[in-house]
């Protein structure tokens, strides 16, 4: 297993990365299931690396079925370190434009029906998740935006509802109230299994619209968020290019050692299928 690559999970409009080169394909069986798609394969620069299309090429799988485990499982099993989740949001302020960027540094819940640990049975794990997004990736995502020309907002707060429906008036005007920034479908528990697996996560958060708070903009409409997506993949990829420079290195981050001080069960209780299983996550402070 090779360490230090670069993870890129493509959200809406973000299906692949036309930039790579030595371009190769892994299909990955985990222990939870099936990831959304094969991953992508290829170098950047003298970069490594790996691509994952959140939905599946062709956008089938719907935010609340996506095998959110499968897909960061397969991240680390492939060695990836860093992984930049590229993702379409709505914007809950008047500043925040469409095809502008924002680099969110926290999360609020709202879903209701997603597996968020790879600890649910035989091994548990309470891993520090106040500040959720890596330091050290959203200054490097921030300075490769605004190279890349982008309006960029630094900071604030991704609300993460269930989905597939978009809020309703009353739900917009109400998560404006509590001081969020940006709304959208799959950032969590994509951040906590990250955090988890030992991986420096960071969003770069492509604003598409306004929800429907804003009473001079139109309400939400799908066609008219992928119409934004198409005209901001290219800048998203510029983005991308930019910020791969930047990871390198031994990390020194607390995303390496998550885990270190997390595990709570008694090793000599953990069932040996538990270990197959979660090997890949827990191996490193079983011995």
């Amino acid at each position: 297993m090779h360490k230090g690559k670069i993870g890129v999970i493509g959200g809406s409009g973000l299906y692949a990365m036309a930039a790579l080169e030595n371009v190769s394909e892994e299909r990955i069986e985990t222990p939870f299931g099936a990831p959304s798609d094969a991953f992508i394969l290829g170098t950047l620069g003298d970069r490594e690396m790996v691509f994952l299309p959140r939905h599946g090429r062709g956008h089938r799988i719907p935010p609340s079925a996506i095998n959110f485990r499968a897909n960061l499982y397969g991240m680390k099993l492939l060695g990836v370190e860093w992984v930049i989740s590229v993702s379409a949001v709505g914007s809950m302020r008047e500043d925040i434009h469409p095809g502008d960027v924002v680099t969110p540094d926290q999360f609020f819940d709202r879903t209701r029906s997603r597996v968020s640990t790879f600890f649910d049975t035989d091994v548990v794990a309470h891993i520090a998740f106040a500040d959720p997004v890596c330091g050290v990736m959203a200054q490097a995502l921030q300075q490769a935006a605004t190279t890349a020309g982008a309006t960029v907002h630094v900071g604030g707060t991704y609300l993460c509802i269930e989905g597939p429906q978009f809020s309703t008036r009353a739900e917009s005007q109400i998560y404006r109230q509590w001081g969020v920034d940006v709304i959208g479908m799959t950032n969590l528990p994509e951040a906590r299994l990250a955090r988890e697996a030992e991986l420096c996560y960071a969003t770069l958060a492509l604003c598409t619209d306004y929800d429907c708070w804003h009473d001079s903009a139109s309400d939400v409409d799908i066609g008219a968020i992928l119409e934004v997506l198409r005209r901001n993949v290219q800048l998203a990829q510029d983005i991308i290019a930019h910020t791969a420079p930047a990871l390198k290195g031994e990390r020194t981050c607390p995303c390496s050692t998550a885990l270190q001080y997390a595990l709570i069960t008694d090793p000599a209780m953990i069932p040996a299928a538990a270990k197959e299983r979660l090997g890949l996550l827990i191996d490193r402070y079983l011995s």
